[in-house]
């Protein structure tokens, strides 16, 4: 891809930018910050014993783990494939690993693919519903890429973004409610749009349809200001100060500002963007005058391979991350609208609950990616795989298809004390070795000091932690318990694809260990892919 043009990044107070083009970048920038709880010589609030802190809505509307392509046709069934594919995306969230999987389709697949995604939560539902629109009702590719992007991940938009999604798709939602205003609230209703080769079918309860016109306005009254101080009041909460202190101590005084930014105004946009015309609040955020529907943590960054992300070129700011996370899923969607127009791809868009969708499907699925419904605290690893591998279809019809499971927390849940205290004393040489002293130490709070504690974790590999959970849950048995096994050998994602690969002092660890303190993964992460029994 060629390194795009970046804009000067000279702004004025009101907000308004240089036209010209970008010519010189800062040659050794070394910003040197020193956390408020080492300055004023406290004990850091994420150490105290005292209740949590309330730090903004806990929906996920950018994801927590890279987008996966969950087909990798070249690896599994081949991209000479001659059938059709149906996807299942169990527990969404949003459209990153969809739009990842269409985009990275060989161009010799010429098959219809349908694709199924379900989320219990109605905002992601909504949201993904609205982007395929905007995607499927495009009269220029490059207006609603830009339109796209911005209604998925910045707070404010243009009133070009706003004009469109209310010309485009409020009157395909009013339409919808128009018919079904007289059903009652709970029951349940379902429209197809189709568009030349392609479609969306979207089911909801007919009170879901009608919530589903307010993400066409703002609530009334909330203008751009109140919007961004609503925001900012989680995002740049005082209360969560030293958290932010803590999480900028791995970042590049670059990307700490690149950060810190996007705390402060919310856009996917290069640093040196003109900023003035995102003046209208994005609706499919602000559904309340007084609430901020996500975590002061939540960052586009976290939905990409951060790896990925960081070799876009994008010309002289090479360590504009947020400008290249721009470029990156800009270049992404363009992909994914090119496969559009050339596939036949039918979407259906669900949302119940995931233990209800085998009365909504059949056994004829390719793929079924469940996120992380797996863990404990939601359905479980036995309740998943013996509702979603039936599902799949017969190993005589598709020997490659796969049921995808994630375990965010299992390594936490299955961990004791002994456990905890054996790793540090394991992992404290090689977090030195990633992480040496520079300077005396000033005491138990010294940013150093936190900085190792935090580190300790994630340099760690936890596979004897992964057998005390596969013997205790007794994964061997699940052909005969639900008649699916564990595949022998990974063919979409590894088992554990966010631990550290190279050896400290290796060509490149450093640069990987540093993305993975920055990234918001915890190295804990780890998939298990599953195949159904032929019965």
């Amino acid at each position: 891809m060629a390194s795009p043009s970046l804009p000067c990044a000279n702004c004025s107070p009101d907000g308004t930018s240089c036209r010209n083009t970008g010519k010189s970048s800062c040659a050794n920038c070394r910003l040197v910050v020193e956390p408020e709880w080492s300055v004023e010589g406290r004990t850091p609030t994420f150490i105290r014993d005292e209740a949590p802190v309330p730090f903004g809505g806990m929906k996920y509307l950018f994801g927590n783990v890279p987008a996966l392509d969950v087909l990798l046709l070249g690896a599994n069934e081949g991209e000479a494939y001659r059938s059709q594919l149906r996807l299942l995306f169990a527990a969404s969230g949003d459209l990153r690993s969809v739009v990842q999987t269409i985009a990275q389709l060989p161009q010799s697949y010429e098959q219809p693919i349908d694709i199924i995604m379900n989320d219990r939560e109605f905002d992601g539902v909504a949201r993904n519903a609205i982007i395929l629109l905007l995607e499927l009702t495009a009269e220029d590719r490059d207006e609603a890429v830009d339109c796209i992007l911005h209604i998925w991940y910045s707070s404010f938009i243009r009133k070009s973004h706003v004009d469109i999604h209310k010309q485009r798709i409020r009157p395909l939602i009013q339409n919808v409610c128009d018919k079904v205003k007289d059903k009652p609230a709970r029951r349940i209703l379902g429209k197809t749009w189709t568009f030349e080769k392609r479609s969306v079918r979207l089911v909801l309860k007919k009170e879901a349809w009608d919530k589903l016109l307010s993400f066409m306005n703002v609530p009334d009254g909330l203008a751009i200001d109140k919007a961004n101080e609503v925001r900012k009041a989680v995002t740049l909460a005082r209360s969560r100060v030293d958290r932010r202190d803590r999480d900028y101590l791995f970042l590049s005084p670059s990307h700490r500002v690149a950060k810190q930014r996007f705390r402060q105004d919310g856009l996917l946009l290069p640093f040196g963007a003109r900023r003035s015309e995102h003046c209208e609040p994005n609706p499919t955020f602000f559904q309340s005058v007084d609430s901020w529907p996500m975590s002061d943590s939540a960052d586009p960054l976290m939905g990409w391979s951060l790896h990925e992300v960081d070799k876009t070129p994008i010309g002289l700011a090479t360590s504009d991350i947020y400008g290249k996370l721009f470029y990156y899923v800009r270049s992404t969607l363009e992909k994914f609208m090119v496969r559009m127009t050339k596939s036949a791809i039918a979407f259906q868009l669900l949302q119940v609950h995931a233990e209800t969708l085998p009365n909504h499907l059949d056994g004829s699925l390719d793929r079924i990616d469940v996120s992380n419904i797996s863990d404990g605290g939601y359905l479980g690893v036995h309740r998943t795989v013996a509702l979603m591998a039936p599902l799949l279809r017969a190993p005589s019809i598709n020997p490659h298809a796969t049921l995808i499971t994630l375990f965010v927390n299992m390594v936490e849940e299955h961990s004791t004390h002994e456990d905890k205290v054996e790793s540090l004393k394991t992992s404290s040489e090689r977090v030195f070795k990633y992480l040496p002293p520079q300077r005396p130490i000033r005491g138990d709070n010294d940013p150093f000091i936190i900085m190792v504690a935090y580190a300790h974790g994630h340099v760690q590999e936890y596979d004897h932690i992964f057998e005390r959970f596969a013997e205790k849950a007794q994964l061997t048995l699940m052909p005969v318990m639900a008649k699916a096994a564990m595949k022998d050998k990974h063919t979409i994602i590894e088992k554990w694809p966010y631990r550290l690969k190279l050896e400290p002092g290796q060509e490149g660890a450093s640069e990987e260990f540093d993305r993975l303190m920055t990234s918001g993964l915890s190295s804990r992460e780890s998939y298990v892919e599953w195949k159904r029994i032929q019965t």
